[in-house]
C-alpha cells in the first residue's frame, strides 16, 4: 500500500492556519502574540528540517528496510492495524520526546523547538535539523519488527506530527472535559513549552495525554506559562538556534581535566547537570521552587 507524505501535503493547511490565527489575534486583540524575527527564525527552521529531512531521510529508511527483512510478522494494511500502529508509535513518541528532555545529546536536537519566547502556530514549524544524529529511530524498530511496514510506520509519524500543529496556539482555550482527559491540547501543550519551574518537564504527550498520565509527568494548565529556555537564547539566528545545544555539549565534553566518566555524562546525563555543580538541571529547579 501506498501512503501519502502527510506532512507535505499539510503545508497549505499549516499556512492558512497561521494567517487565520493572525487574523484573530489582530481582531480580538488576544490570544497570543507573533513577532516577525522570531517567525521567521521559526519557518526558516521548518524549511530546513524539510531539508534535512531529504537528505538524511536515507538513513531511518535504510535502517528500516534493513529490519524489515527480520519482521516477526506482515500485518498488512487494515484501517485496524494502521490504528494501532497509530496508537503504539505515539507511545514510541512520548518516549522519544522524553528522552528529548532527559538525555542532553537528544536535548541538543530538540532545544530548538522550545527556543521561542512565543506560543502560536507559526512556533509548531521550529523544528530540528539534526534529527538523525540523536540515533532516535532506533526507538522505531520493534514496529518495524512486529511487523508494521516502514512505509506505515513514517506515514502515521507524520500524522502524529500533523496533529500536533494546532495544538501550538494560545488562542485556545480549554477543550471539553472528555477531550482534555485523553489527547493532548493547547492546554496541555502550552504547559510544556512554559519555563516556569512547575512545568519543566511535563506532557511529553504528542497526540494521547494518556501516556503522560501513566508515566508520571501529566501536569495541568494552572498558573500562566512563560514560553522559552531556562536561559533564553536572546537571538534570531537559525544557524545558532539549531546548533547552540550540540556546540556547547561538546564544548563541555571535552574542556581540559576531566574524567571519560565526567564526558559521557556532560552527554548522557540530563540539560544542565555539570561535573562540579555550577550548573542546575530541571530536578534540582522544581525542588528550589517546590512550595
Amino acid at each position: 500500500m501506498n501512503f501519502p507524505d502527510i506532512v507535505m501535503l499539510s503545508i497549505p493547511l499549516f499556512v492558512g492556519l497561521m494567517v487565520a490565527e493572525i487574523a484573530w489575534i489582530k481582531l480580538k486583540g488576544k490570544g497570543g502574540s507573533y513577532e516577525t524575527r522570531d517567525t521567521a527564525t521559526s519557518l526558516l527552521m521548518g524549511a530546513g528540517s524539510v531539508v534535512a529531512g531529504i537528505a538524511l531521510g536515507f538513513v531511518a529508511y535504510g535502517l528500516f528496510t534493513f529490519l524489515w527483512e527480520f519482521r516477526l510478522f506482515n500485518l498488512g494494511a487494515s484501517v485496524a492495524i494502521i490504528a494501532l500502529c497509530f496508537v503504539l508509535d505515539d507511545l514510541r513518541y512520548y518516549w522519544v520526546h522524553r528522552f528529548g528532555h532527559r538525555v542532553r545529546w537528544v536535548w541538543a536536537s530538540h532545544v530548538n523547538h522550545h527556543s521561542s519566547q512565543h506560543y502560536n502556530l507559526s512556533t509548531a514549524l521550529r523544528q530540528t535539523w539534526t534529527a538523525t544524529f540523536t540515533l532516535m529511530m532506533v526507538l522505531r524498530a520493534p514496529l518495524i519488527l512486529l511487523g508494521f511496514s516502514p512505509e506505515m510506520v513514517l506515514f502515521v509519524g507524520g500524522v502524529n506530527l500533523v496533529y500536533q500543529f494546532w495544538i501550538h496556539t494560545e488562542a485556545i482555550g480549554k477543550m471539553p472535559r472528555w477531550f482534555e482527559a485523553v489527547m493532548n491540547t493547547p492546554s496541555h501543550h502550552r504547559v510544556h513549552h512554559g519555563r516556569n519551574p512547575k512545568y519543566l518537564d511535563t506532557n511529553y504527550a504528542g497526540v494521547f495525554i494518556i501516556w503522560d498520565k501513566m508515566f508520571g509527568t501529566f501536569q495541568p494548565e494552572e498558573e500562566t506559562p512563560d514560553y522559552g529556555l531556562v536561559q533564553n537564547l536572546g537571538t534570531f539566528n537559525p544557524l545558532r538556534v539549531a546548533f547552540h545545544e550540540w556546540a556547547g555539549m561538546l564544548r563541555d565534553i571535552f574542556a581540559p581535566n576531566l574524567t571519560l566518566r565526567q564526558r559521557l555524562a556532560y552527554a548522557l546525563k540530563p540539560p544542565g547537570w555539570s561535573h562540579d555543580d555550577s550548573r542546575k538541571t530541571s530536578d534540582q529547579i522544581k525542588a528550589d521552587h517546590a512550595p
